[in-house]
């Protein structure tokens, strides 16, 4: 079996659940645990998640999972459903929808459901992809308030700079000025928020990736904010070559040595889910030592400078991320975010469960 394998520590995933309810001790949180709680496993996160309030997800079969599984919080589909067979198997569930387009309303008050269901509706504050626009939302909130269908009704958006310069303020204030009169819950942290700005702490927070160890602000490491690595990504060296100078390693000769220098091959490519677009001198560590990679990455294989590492040989352990190199350090160096390298780590992956 190749030595590759992703650890994910449920430990590290309640610390980082437990920071969230340091930061915001009067909301509810919303653990989100979407695209397979973020390339984590959705039961891996859910077990080591299981003091949130609630779980956001994607897709109806997450949800009905997560609930046949045995959780009990609130599950919330975060596009809402899409046709009106979902709704009513939703509400056969227990599961709440969002709803964020008028056909949505319209399904809600023409459905024959089994129970009511509560909604989650959306306001469109300046992400512009989902949500009713702020002078349209009384409407939309006015259209479900009385259905029998609706067992009741959280309002809610979503920020699309809380982790810029931008920041909340605008979006915010939209938000705060267009349900003034409406005294329902109210949802519109997510991590960003949750870490820069106390004032969007309402009554419902919902954290994603600083869950998972990642830090949702460019450039302020997870060390800042108290947050641990959740997921490791490891492997071996499975060769070791020594270049001349004016030799090159691997396809398309993209590193070529300019002295003697010890390579050493790393059972990990892009088919696992490492970016193929990682650049020289992206962060690995042989051995516990930190060094760089070296050429292009192929579908199986890496190469790394162990020149530095005298100890290195077939074998000898390489972390791809986790603890020593931060996800969100690799991710910099191969112009991406750290959400899109946890997401894409792939089922040949092997993914072990650790305390």
């Amino acid at each position: 079996m190749r030595p590759i394998q992703a650890t994910v520590s449920q430990h590290a995933l309640a610390h980082n659940l437990n920071v969230v309810k340091q930061l915001a001790p009067h909301s509810k949180v919303m653990a989100v645990v979407k695209a397979n709680a973020y390339g984590h496993g959705l039961f891996n996160a859910a077990e080591g998640l299981n003091a949130a309030d609630g779980f956001a997800v994607l897709g109806l079969n997450e949800a009905i999972d997560l609930r046949e599984a045995g959780f009990t919080q609130t599950i919330l589909l975060l596009e809402g459903v899409f046709d009106a067979r979902e709704l009513n198997i939703a509400a056969s569930y227990h599961v709440d929808v969002v709803v964020h387009s008028q056909p949505q309303i319209a399904m809600v008050q023409q459905a024959s459901l089994i129970a009511p269901i509560h909604i989650h509706l959306k306001m469109n504050t300046g992400m512009n992809r989902l949500g009713f626009e702020p002078n349209a939302y009384q409407q939309a909130y006015d259209a479900l308030k009385d259905s029998a269908n609706v067992a009741g009704i959280t309002l809610m958006t979503h920020f699309a700079t809380a982790d810029e310069t931008l920041g909340v303020d605008k979006p915010l204030d939209t938000f705060h000025s267009a349900t003034r009169h409406m005294a329902n819950p109210k949802s519109v942290a997510n991590s960003a928020s949750i870490l820069r700005y106390p004032i969007t702490h309402l009554d419902w927070v919902r954290p994603g990736i600083m869950l998972y160890g990642a830090t949702p602000v460019s450039g302020t490491p997870i060390e800042y904010f108290n947050l641990k690595p959740v997921m490791h990504l490891t492997s071996e060296l499975i060769a070791v070559q020594t270049l001349s100078a004016g030799e090159s390693v691997g396809y398309g000769q993209r590193f070529t040595a300019a002295q003697t220098t010890r390579i050493g091959i790393v059972a990990c490519g892009y088919a696992d889910g490492y970016p193929r677009h990682a650049p020289n001198g992206t962060p690995i560590a042989v051995n516990g030592k930190l060094t760089q990679t070296l050429g292009r990455v192929s579908m199986d294989m890496l190469f790394c400078d162990i020149t530095h590492i005298a100890e290195a040989q077939i074998g000898s352990a390489v972390e791809l991320w986790g603890s020593q190199v931060p996800v969100d350090a690799v991710a910099e160096a191969a112009g991406t975010v750290g959400y899109e390298l946890l997401c894409a780590v792939t089922p040949r992956v092997p993914m072990k469960v650790v305390d």
